[in-house]
């Protein structure tokens, strides 16, 4: 995935795919990695990319985005039914796709939100469903090495059919699979393998239900094209702290998170298809909202009075024609109204985190040095008698978080007040965001935009060395865990492999983890399961078997980790949210 092409909607790369012989089928992964290696040339809405001394691919974006087959030319003798446009969308990052007419009615700030239908799932919505199952199941049985630009392109087209079937939850997280697997292919710094995984059990899990759902919970599993924006008056906020976005699907830019005096989250975000550069420079441009000239840097310390305000589901403040905004003063995090932010206990805070609500945490620190993990170091600090890991929220090279991180380490015995992102796992772990300056108090850090030097760290700071400690993989759900992530990238076949049938299922119950066993064993069991007819010769793999035993054993795996979670910080939840329910 390239991102100095523009974004492809995904209805455009499955019908160019489609459209190929099955001979250039077999070789458009190949098509995409030559095509990915010549050069890009952009002159406003136009992209031409030389693919040899003679022959370009020409993607015409009005708008930033390719919304039509015939907006990709290419000046070959095969064209328009060539390899060369295939793989210029096939290397492109997708795009959001328009909702259908009928699929979406019109509410304030122009934005669209599915239709509630009926209280059942109508076969159209049945048939769609079994599409995107279907295929987010054969990427994998394939695993991300395998899940070439053919496999891409069919589970796009399924989403596109989701969303004309007004099934936009499914439709958006089956682009974000191929993304994510576009991403782990490219060898892209932001890819994870354990998002992709929660992705893909996310698209799995919906399409799964949805055919048994109804009522509210058939509405959720539906979901919306776009979240609604509700007039929320005039708000008085308050800046706390910015972040840069950088993700795998190609999007870049920055979100600045502020608070009312009630302690009420806003966001206020500038996002859209880039690569680092674009998450650097998106804090020092002007927020999108009225006439303000404030930067995203400089609102992150000050604060904002806006009158007209519309508010999304998720605090994301509107830029509508209606809304005013000016400049306020802001408010030190140790006075109020953001004092109150930190008051809040930490397990209270992971419960809300935990039960479905904001993420963030809020909390005070002493930082005790450095931890070696297997996936690098990490800050070691003690919350109110709780020994706390604070990973690097992004590892990007072109972001300061990691070496922001290495500093801090010098500033062992510092109390200082953080701004961290929730990470569940089985030890308390949380990716840290933004922090008080270890030499002045009355300033903060946004770790993923400012640099420290040496200079801002406390008299004769000196880093301790890393500690060498457990991870918390020791604990017996591992054997479990670590079987759902080796699928993601190696498909069926790792799995079926008579060495990966070992006695950790056995293991598992003989240490109280019974259920975990038998789901260990049942996707062992469907991973091998190969029949074979009369002559001897395999027969078709049961791909939705294996999907579902990988499902079952995804979402088990996340319940109980949350659990574990929960239970590391004394948090009490009233539900747990499986993988199956991501947004």
């Amino acid at each position: 995935m390239s991102p100095d092409l523009p974004p492809v909607v995904p209805s455009v790369t499955a019908e160019l795919v489609a459209a190929l012989s099955p001979r250039l089928r077999k070789r458009l992964d190949a098509g995409v990695t030559k095509l990915l290696a010549r050069p890009v040339v952009r002159e406003g809405d136009t992209v031409r990319i030389a693919v040899d001394d003679e022959t370009d691919v020409v993607l015409r974006a009005p708008g930033g985005t390719v919304t039509g087959a015939d907006a990709i030319h290419c000046g070959c003798l095969l064209a328009p039914d060539c390899l060369h446009r295939a793989a210029a969308a096939s290397a492109a990052p997708v795009a959001e796709e328009a909702p259908a007419p009928a699929e979406a009615t019109e509410t304030r700030e122009g934005t669209e939100t599915a239709p509630t239908g009926p209280d059942t799932a109508t076969p159209e919505q049945h048939a769609a469903a079994r599409a995107v199952f279907d295929a987010a199941a054969a990427v994998l049985e394939a695993g991300t090495d395998g899940a070439g630009a053919v496999l891409q392109a069919e589970l796009l087209h399924a989403a596109h059919t989701a969303r004309l079937a007004g099934l936009p939850r499914a439709s958006a997280t089956a682009v974000s699979v191929v993304t994510g697997v576009r991403a782990a292919r490219s060898a892209d710094p932001g890819h994870r393998l354990t998002d992709l995984a929660g992705t893909l059990a996310g698209v799995l899990g919906v399409t799964h239900r949805l055919p048994h759902a109804t009522g509210p919970d058939l509405a959720d599993l539906r979901g919306t094209v776009r979240q609604p924006y509700r007039p929320d008056g005039s708000l008085r906020l308050y800046g706390l702290f910015s972040e840069p976005v950088l993700t795998a699907t190609g999007y870049a830019g920055a979100v600045t998170w502020t608070a009312d005096a009630d302690g009420r989250l806003y966001t206020v975000s500038d996002v859209a298809p880039g690569g680092p550069s674009r998450a650097t420079g998106a804090a020092d441009r002007a927020v999108r909202i009225g006439d303000t000239t404030l930067t995203h840097r400089e609102l992150s310390r000050a604060g904002l009075a806006v009158s007209g305000a519309t508010v999304s589901p998720t605090g994301r403040l509107g830029a509508g024609a209606g809304v005013r905004a000016v400049r306020a003063s802001g408010a030190d995090w140790r006075a109020e109204p953001l004092d109150r932010l930190w008051a809040v206990p930490a397990a209270e805070q992971v419960a809300r985190a935990l039960d479905g609500g904001q993420d963030l945490l809020f909390l005070e620190v002493t930082l005790e040095g450095t931890v070696r993990e297997t996936t690098g170091d990490c800050l070691l600090a003690d919350c109110a008698g709780l020994s706390l890991r604070l990973a690097a929220a992004h590892d990007d090279p072109a972001l300061p978080h990691r070496d922001n991180l290495r500093l801090l380490a010098a500033a062992g015995g510092s109390r200082l007040r953080i701004v961290a992102r929730l990470a569940p796992g089985p030890c308390p772990r949380a990716l840290l965001l933004a922090v008080e300056h270890p030499a002045d108090p009355g300033a903060r850090v946004d770790l993923g935009l400012d640099r420290l030097q040496h200079a801002d760290l406390p008299t004769g700071a000196v880093a301790p060395p890393a500690r060498t400690v457990s991870t918390g993989d020791e604990a017996p759900l591992h054997l479990l865990r670590r079987r759902v992530h080796q699928a993601v990238p190696g498909g069926r076949r790792v799995l079926a492999l008579a060495g990966n049938r070992s006695g950790d299922g056995t293991r598992l119950r003989r240490l109280g983890l019974a259920t975990a066993g038998d789901l260990l064993d049942e996707l062992h069991t469907a991973a091998a399961d190969r029949s074979r007819d009369t002559f001897g010769r395999l027969l078709p793999a049961d791909t939705g078997r294996f999907a579902r035993a990988w499902l079952a054993a995804a979402v088990y795996t996340d319940a109980v980790e949350r659990a574990l979670c929960a239970a590391a910080w004394g948090a009490a939840v009233n539900e747990v949210s499986p993988s199956g329910r991501t947004p």
